[in-house]
């Protein structure tokens, strides 16, 4: 597997096989595109008791959608989680994965983009959910528009298209 470079990206977008939507080529870096937060975020809800991690588990009994405004954006307290989603819907072919990683200027100060499962699929298709943390000490801001990560391509031995559970994402 290889990392995909700019001119290569470049080629794949102008040619359709990669649809970044919507897109500037202003995104693409030496070897990452710049993804963009999006403005729905899934608040989870404080919880008493314990909740059995297992197959049937779903993050919708313990949270709910909002909408943040593009000027308020969302107020993370030290130690929230939430779920936020970019604003780029993503279609990858089928011998290209990707790879979600935070941008150093937000992990310096504590801030998670993607806490576990930043693997995106071959042959994926929607906005990317990103697993957000506040880990610092003091209050942050999210505001809708952000360059929030960056998603690294990689070669894929072969092919495959994913048809999960979570194909076709609209909303985190």
């Amino acid at each position: 597997m290889a990392v995909l470079a700019k001119s290569e990206i470049l080629k794949m977008v102008e040619d359709g096989r990669l649809r970044i939507l919507p897109f500037e080529k202003s995104q693409v870096g030496a070897g990452s595109i710049d993804l963009h937060l999006g403005n729905e975020f899934r608040v989870f809800e404080e919880q008493k008791g314990i909740l059995d991690v297992s197959e049937e588990l779903s993050h919708n009994t313990i949270s709910s959608v909002m909408t943040a405004d593009k000027k308020e954006g969302i107020i993370m307290e030290p130690g929230d989680f939430i779920n936020g989603i970019t604003e780029e819907v993503i279609t990858l072919p089928q011998n290209v994965s990707g790879r979600i990683e935070g941008r150093s200027r937000f992990a310096r100060i504590g801030l998670l983009v993607h806490v576990s499962s930043g693997f995106v699929q071959p042959g994926s298709n929607g906005k990317v959910v990103l697993e957000i943390a506040n880990l610092s000490k003091v209050k942050l801001r999210l505001k809708p528009g952000v360059k929030i990560c960056q998603i690294i391509l990689e070669e894929v031995k072969g092919k495959g298209s994913y048809s999960g559970h979570y194909s076709k994402q609209e909303h985190p």
